[in-house]
């Protein structure tokens, strides 16, 4: 992952374009005419061996030829001479292309040629197949599209060049500008998550934009989709949503779309917004970048037409919105302003003849009322009230698209008498659109983007450095399937193995005939009323399709003859396979348990997933099942309960108790720590898992492992989220006083406010360069819940009291060349070697992670942090810019 060199794609000073021609119908003249066209300021060097000059520009025969070094190379060549083209411009001192020529691919080995002759300068190249770039605040057109886009501050990302023509002429009509538009083509070097992390950083854009049809290295977008959603909204379209249409991306792409379910998971999980069609994608661009996250997203409606009301109503339900029940004081205040007639619920329907003023009643109104978080303020053109006015009215008390501290939203219906009316409210900043739905779309999606952030910045309700530890139990049980070739484990295997991670099952005897069978039987029957025969099979896995299981068995007799019987079954159900053996259970039996289902499996592009949801024989049929990466946690384990229809259930109702919502968690989280523990697992199902108020039980599961994987070190390298960094605790001694040191984990916001207490203001000063005393609540978030795959925070924890001592961090660069680290000591901590045990720890983490080196920015007053560096291997030198500043770097071996 890197962004290496990007700059000069999309802030170039010159730009060489080989293969311009002057030849009408060809792509060299169209690509070479829209950048001088466009007004691109920089230096243009045409390339072509057949031309004097194009376009009234001078023509150099070679690259080698060109006066300067272009910053970016645009290439329309033939497919057969891009490798030699990059080559030469490698040696010249080019770090950027678009190729725009398609047929490059792994076939004919000409992209690997590409990429072999750009590799040596870390030449940076976009496509091939590309329609090109725009950066149109730089007045660069560096495209073969038919119209230049207006400068704005949203940037593009897209893998279909017909899509980003497409949008950018829809744009045009609509007024939308654009900051920047990289049309990736077939991305043979520069993807998805290298272009996020660019823009994340790009002080033009304040929204990012995505149309995606694969996304290739799932680990590296999801780690540059969450940095990127951390600091502005991005807001994705990805087609696939049906089998059909899934199909006709992977063929579009040549790569797979993986399933829908999971790609709605993984963007959820990264904090992008998805929108369903290309009419909402920059429409909610444009409506969540003018706003902060909420809490909750109620959606108050003034209109002066009932029906229009109506349909926002409708389509804000249909999409999960949620409308605001404005409380009894808001309705006896707007009783006093007006006509007795208005609806007197929400949609607030101010009726035909509402003058400008009635407007403003209800909207102040709105703006009060404690159970409306955002406003959509509509008009419908009548004889009896003039919509200009009532713009005129809406804009005046709107504050930069708010009112009251909370969005608004306005719809003018109709085209001639809305015209104006949309106009004002556009011109005083507020988000206007033609129909109720596009508006109630837009609501709905200021309240989803919402919850998108609340995902990236929460807090685990309990704080914990592991679930249950089951590793060392069940790596015996993979080693010893696997030592006999099988890739499936027979069930009480499977049930070994998940007890083993704190998820209850009922006590199992192994019996190898119906005579053992018997004696089991009599075994359980002590303590048990019934019990359950399970046929034993290393070939059959679903045991209920062959009569495999008999259920409800009172005595050892019977369990004798369900033996027979099911061996009976089997010979006859599949002719030539023996029992190994059966397993007899404890029959559990929990009238009011919900039958779940635990999952795990493969998914083509992000890897391990989970799955859960309402269980049973008919878990088909029923079709209630949520999706979600792990790693989880408290949260995100409570979120995948609450995403089904089940978890409705599991709260209770009517005669039924509510289920043990913390027992159905750590089973959860007991099945992500046995995906992060191994990178052998296939596929997993629980199910059913009874759950109920006494918690949780598996009756039945399945694990397929891959045999070649079992001794695999943990982490798993499939996840798409790197897990928690287990592994780097360490203890530490000082004049008597005891530390434990560990990586950050989000509930350790919990400890930030007594830290900061006892740390001085001058400290304060010298850590973060400036005086401060405030720490909002969404800092001390953002600072312990971290991407571990670019930074990692440890904390010093006092033995025994559990108090925050001290705090190391490093922040990392998305290609690892630089990280930059701090330190921060609680003041009547210091003197006790604490800062020294957390830089040596975070030097170690920087050698272990192949990081190149490690810096930081300190006041030159701070003379103990200097000195510091200074012995443990640190250069200092002069900050180039900042005369009271240093630079320590330390390169890391």
């Amino acid at each position: 992952m890197t962004i290496r060199n990007l700059e000069y794609a999309v802030f170039p000073r010159s730009v060489a374009v080989v293969g311009a021609s002057g030849c009408v119908g060809s792509v060299g003249r169209v690509v070479f005419g829209n950048i001088v066209g466009g007004g691109f300021e920089g230096e243009i060097w045409p390339v072509n061996p057949k031309h004097s000059q194009v376009a009234g520009h001078r023509c150099w025969a070679k690259v080698a030829d060109l006066p300067g070094i272009p910053d970016l190379a645009v290439i329309v060549t033939p497919p057969e001479t891009v490798p030699g083209i990059v080559r030469e411009l490698a040696e010249k001192g080019a770090q950027a292309a678009v190729v725009i020529t398609a047929g490059l691919n792994h076939e004919n080995g000409l992209r690997q040629a590409m990429l072999d002759a750009a590799k040596p300068s870390l030449m940076r190249i976009i496509g091939p197949n590309t329609v090109g770039l725009m950066v149109p605040p730089a007045k660069l057109n560096a495209s073969f599209a038919h119209m230049a886009a207006e400068p704005g501050n949203i940037a593009l990302i897209s893998q279909s060049g017909a899509i980003a023509t497409s949008l950018i002429d829809w744009a045009a009509e609509n007024n939308v500008g654009f900051s920047r538009i990289i049309s990736l083509g077939d991305m043979a070097d520069v993807d998805v998550g290298d272009c996020l992390d660019m823009l994340a950083g790009d002080f033009h854009t304040r929204a990012i934009v995505m149309y995606l049809e694969t996304i290739p290295n799932p680990r590296k977008f999801m780690s540059a989709a969450r940095a990127a959603a951390r600091l502005k909204p991005v807001i994705a379209i990805k087609p696939g949503r049906h089998e059909q249409a899934a199909k006709a991306a992977a063929t579009h792409t040549g790569a797979l779309s993986g399933v829908d379910r999971v790609v709605d998971a993984a963007l959820r999980r990264a904090g992008v917004l998805r929108v369903k069609d290309l009419a909402e994608l920059l429409d909610a661009a444009e409506t969540i970048a003018r706003y902060s996250p909420l809490e909750r997203a109620r959606v108050g409606i003034v209109t002066n037409g009932g029906g229009a009301g109506v349909l926002a109503v409708d389509k804000l339900v249909d999409r999960g919105g949620e409308l605001a029940v404005p409380a009894p004081s808001t309705i006896e205040r707007l009783n006093r302003f007006l006509p007795p007639t208005w609806s007197h619920a929400n949609p607030i329907d101010i009726v035909g003849d509402a003058a400008p003023e009635r407007y403003g009643a209800a909207l102040e109104a709105l703006a009060a009322d404690s159970g409306t978080d955002v406003i959509l303020v509509m008009n419908c053109p009548t004889g009896l009230g003039s919509s200009p006015d009532a713009a005129r009215k809406v804009a005046e008390l709107g504050d930069e698209g708010e009112i009251g501290g909370k969005p608004l939203l306005a719809c003018w219906l109709g085209e001639h008498t809305a015209r104006e009316g949309r106009r004002i409210l556009t011109e005083a900043g507020i988000a206007s659109f033609e129909t109720p739905e596009d508006a109630a779309i837009a609501a709905f999606y200021l309240g989803e983007w919402s919850r998108a952030q609340r995902a990236l910045l929460r807090t685990p309700s309990g704080q914990r450095e592991g679930v249950v530890d089951g590793k060392a139990t069940a790596q015996p049980i993979f080693r010893q399937v696997a030592s006999e070739g099988r890739r499936m484990l027979t069930e009480p295997e499977a049930k070994s193995a998940i007890a083993a991670y704190g998820i209850q099952v009922p006590r199992t005897i192994v019996a190898h005939s119906a005579a053992e069978v018997s004696q089991a039987a009599s075994q359980l029957l002590e303590t048990s009323e019934r019990v359950v025969v399970k046929l034993l099979s290393r070939t059959v896995s679903h045991k209920s399709d062959v009569g495999g299981v008999v259920l409800d068995i009172a005595t050892a007799e019977e369990a004798e003859e369900a033996a027979k019987s099911i061996e009976t079954r089997l010979g006859s159900q599949v002719p030539g396979t023996e029992a190994d053996g059966y397993s007899v259970q404890s029959m559990v039996a929990r009238k009011h348990a919900q039958e779940l289902l635990l999952g795990m499996n493969l998914d083509p592009m992000f890897g391990p997933v989970i799955l859960f949801g309402a269980g049973g024989t008919a878990v088909e049929v029923l079709n209630d099942t949520a999706i979600a990466l792990p790693p989880l946690d408290d949260v995100l384990a409570g979120d995948l309960i609450d995403a089904t229809r089940i978890g409705r259930l599991l709260a209770g109702y009517r005669d039924r108790k509510p289920a043990d919502r913390a027992a159905i968690i750590a089973a959860l989280n007991g099945l992500s720590q046995m995906i992060v523990d191994f990178p052998c697992l296939v596929s997993l199902d629980i199910n059913p898992l009874l759950a109920d108020g006494e918690g949780v039980i598996a009756l039945d599961a399945r694990i397929e492992i891959d045999p070649r994987r079992v001794d695999e070190p943990a982490p798993n390298p499939a996840l798409a989220i790197r897990p928690y960094p287990a592994g780097w605790s360490r203890d530490f001694l000082s004049d008597g006083m005891s530390f434990h040191t560990r990586p950050i984990m989000p509930a350790d916001v919990q400890l930030y406010p007594a830290f900061l207490a006892k740390i001085s203001l001058d400290d304060l000063r010298l850590r973060f360069l400036s005086p401060r005393r405030n720490f909002p609540d969404q800092m001390l978030k953002r600072l312990t819940q971290l991407d571990y795959d670019r930074d990692i925070a440890f904390v010093a924890l006092e033995t025994g009291t559990g108090a925050l001592a001290a705090i190391g961090r490093l922040s990392c660069d998305p290609d690892h060349r630089t990280g930059e680290y701090a330190l921060l000591v609680r003041s009547d901590l210091q003197g006790h070697g604490l800062g020294w045990a957390l830089l040596k720890q975070i030097i170690d983490y920087a050698s272990a992670e192949r990081i190149g080196r490690i810096e930081s920015i300190i006041l030159n007053e701070n003379s103990k942090m200097l000195t510091m560096c200074r012995e443990l291997g640190f250069s200092i030198a002069h900050h180039p810019s900042e005369p009271g500043l240093s630079v320590a770097t330390l390169e890391v071996r």
